[in-house]
């Protein structure tokens, strides 16, 4: 029985702490660090200011908590693309789409991520350096796997995967622009899968392998 209750709460206590940070991502993307108060955080989340500090006794805890919910996912879907056995094409299609979903489906994470990076990660610029770099350089490698296996086009990787983050990233970050500019509230659905047609068909098209020149001379 005492086990029984230690898991209950234990269960409760994730959940709760599940929807603090529901809140704080919301509060830090529209107010950035300095602008979020824990006070805000905490009537967001319909508890106290003492109650929220019992799971999270700082600012920083909390904004380090987002962060690291942030990171996670983005890294997690990362990992698909170390997968030298599968085709390119496959890969690189589902990395697209699983970060336009994301995107799509989380935007104010995104977007608190995209402030912390802008601001020059004064905050997460350690974690960043120290999960993200080595993750990249593993890719780097299965894009050369693939290059010298004549998979792929010699492209530059690092770039590559620069400009995909860009692309995909920028639904979220600057979707109200993008919004504003397609005459609509937000976008669509249908924005986001006309997104991934044609940013899955220019990385394709990146790393296409080309035939080699006929040699007859003709222009």
């Amino acid at each position: 029985m005492p086990t029984v209750k230690i898991n209950r709460r234990l269960l409760n206590r994730d959940k709760l702490e599940a929807e603090i940070t529901a809140e704080a991502v919301r509060v830090f993307a529209e107010c950035g660090y300095e602008g979020t108060s824990i006070a805000t955080v905490a009537d967001n989340a319909g508890l106290s200011k003492q109650n929220l500090m019992y799971y999270f006794p700082t600012k920083q805890a909390l904004y380090q908590r987002v962060l690291d919910e942030v990171l996670d996912d983005w890294l997690a879907r990362m990992e698909s693309l170390a997968a030298a056995d599968q085709d390119p094409r496959d890969v690189l299609r589902a990395y697209v789409q699983a970060k336009l979903k994301f995107s799509r489906e989380n935007p104010w994470a995104s977007r608190v991520y995209a402030m912390e990076v802008i601001s020059g990660a004064p905050l997460y610029g350690g974690q960043i350096q120290n999960r993200v770099v080595p993750l990249v350089r593993k890719d780097i490698e299965v894009f050369e796997q693939w290059i010298r296996a004549g998979k792929i086009a010699p492209v530059n990787a690092t770039h590559l995967l620069f400009a995909i983050w860009a692309m995909t990233q920028s639904y979220a970050d600057f979707s109200a622009q993008m919004a504003l500019v397609l005459n609509r509230k937000q976008l669509t659905k249908k924005d986001f899968d006309d997104a991934e047609q044609l940013i899955v068909d220019m990385v394709l098209a990146a790393i296409s392998v080309r035939p080699p020149p006929s040699g007859d001379g003709a222009p």
